[in-house]
């Protein structure tokens, strides 16, 4: 058995942490990947990573449960923070459905089962593409490879402070809202200059009925400051990636008392 898994405790938090690490992470937490094929993907990183970490001498005792408890809010720790970074694109769909009055018409995540605005959808599936194209997911997969250098696989329990992680979690929200105002700045600003326009309108013109004309106009305006400042939502993309990996290593310190 030995020469199969060098050992078989240590395998098992190992796979405890990636685990937990796949419920919640962006992309591999999706249900369009069946829990079957995550569970043996999992399996196989750490039976990889079980010749690569330090692993220490284990025993299957009392100590060890909390061991395999501590291991699964580590992973799952890791991946919200990275989720909620991403959550920022739906924010900013959210924002911009709002303003062009498609805040009515929310459609269902096939990735995640919720309720999802429809730009915000469309920014989401963009964002998986531009995560996938630049190998975003290896670095994501490096982030649960580099977790033991900062949270060893034997530590009992990780001596954070309370108050740090407290900080950490309203800094990363405040990122995620940042990040979701700049995405949905342009077209937000653009619809407010919109709104003034037909309201000039409506006042000047009483004939016209604004509210048959001004929805059809939103909605075309809309869709003109999205195309025109695509690659600008790319760019903005990127830069949420590299806030999602800092945030996933500033986790990682705080875990291991640093």
């Amino acid at each position: 058995m030995n020469d199969i898994i060098p050992s078989l405790p240590a395998f098992l938090l190992i796979l405890t942490r990636i685990t937990s690490f796949f419920v919640t992470i962006p992309l591999f937490s999706y249900r369009s990947i069946p829990a079957t094929q995550r569970l043996i993907f999992a399996a196989i990183l750490a039976w990889m990573m079980s010749y690569s970490v330090d692993i220490p001498t284990l025993n299957i005792d009392g100590q060890y449960i909390l061991l395999v408890i501590k291991e699964a809010i580590v992973g799952l720790s890791i991946g919200i923070a990275a989720f909620i970074i991403m959550s920022a694109i739906q924010m900013a769909g959210g924002f911009i459905d709002f303003q062009m009055g498609f805040a009515i018409a929310n459609v269902i995540d096939p990735q995640t089962g919720a309720q999802s605005p429809l730009l915000g959808q469309f920014f989401n599936s963009l964002a998986m593409l531009l995560l996938l194209a630049i190998n975003g997911h290896h670095m994501l997969l490096d982030g649960i490879f580099y977790s033991y250098e900062f949270v060893p696989i034997n530590e009992l329990w990780p001596p954070f402070a309370e108050e740090r992680m407290a900080e950490f979690v309203v800094l990363t929200f405040a990122k995620a809202f940042a990040l979701a105002f700049q995405m949905a700045i342009p077209v937000v600003a653009t619809l407010f200059l919109v709104d003034l326009a037909l309201g000039i309108t409506a006042r000047t013109v009483p004939q016209l009925n604004i509210f048959v004309v001004g929805f059809p106009i939103k909605i075309g305006v809309s869709f003109i400051v999205l195309l025109t400042m695509a690659s600008v939502f790319i760019v903005l993309m990127k830069k949420l990636f590299e806030i999602m990996i800092v945030s996933m290593r500033d986790l990682m310190v705080l875990l291991g008392g640093g």
